[in-house]
């Protein structure tokens, strides 16, 4: 059986594992409504719009 000649450091180890752990870039949809970019399944920060209704207030 193969035996390994140094011991891995920690922070080799956790380098190597927290690869797996990256994150992406959010996911972007446009707004029906004022066509500005948003969140998916999000409320509209510019008109304030979701599901085709008003859903909150926006000055």
């Amino acid at each position: 059986m193969a035996v390994p000649k140094k011991k891995t450091s920690k922070s080799k180890t956790r380098s190597r594992r927290a690869s797996a752990w990256t994150l992406g870039t959010a996911a972007r949809s446009a707004c029906p409504r004022c066509g500005s970019t948003k969140r998916p399944h999000r409320v509209c920060g510019t008109c304030g719009w979701y599901a085709g209704r008003e859903a909150i207030e926006v000055d």
